[in-house]
């Protein structure tokens, strides 16, 4: 499997035809919830890794490269709109989508990064797992431009 910097090289991989992996990272503080999250997605194809809070996802961005920050907005020690701000300083060819059941109050602040995306709680797996898939197609679609 090869790794490196971002979507750009993702985007150069899928031209290659290498055997590329997409990565994400998801942030949720609910235990069953980002276990099943995560099959899902690994399910779909996707290499997933996960933390248990904001914090902990950060280090995982600074130490890792990720194509995509699937993060809940509620959690503890540091919220999903700070961890993709910070998201966007240290990794900024990583992708960002928030999962939240608070997104009509969360999002009014006017204070999430640019080039995000939302689903709110409750979706079903399929809706998460067609959204990330768009993520990357909407990304493709742009720079074959």
């Amino acid at each position: 499997m090869h790794r490196r910097k971002g979507i750009h090289a993702t985007l150069h991989a899928q031209r290659r035809g290498s055997d590329y992996m997409i990565r994400i990272l998801l942030a949720e503080d609910d235990d069953s919830l980002r276990h099943y999250l995560a099959r899902a997605l690994q399910n779909a194809g996707y290499e997933v890794e996960s933390a248990d809070r904001g914090t902990a996802a950060l280090a995982m961005l600074q130490s890792g490269d990720y194509d995509l920050l699937v993060s809940d907005i509620v959690m503890p020690e540091m919220d999903g709109i700070e961890l993709a701000q910070r998201c966007a300083e240290v990794s900024p060819y990583t992708r960002i989508m928030f999962i939240t059941g608070f997104a009509a109050v969360s999002l009014k602040s006017g204070s999430e990064p640019t080039n995000t995306r939302v689903l709110s709680k409750p979706f079903h797996l399929k809706d998460l797992v067609l959204e990330v898939e768009r993520v990357f197609r909407d990304e493709v679609s742009s720079a074959s431009l």
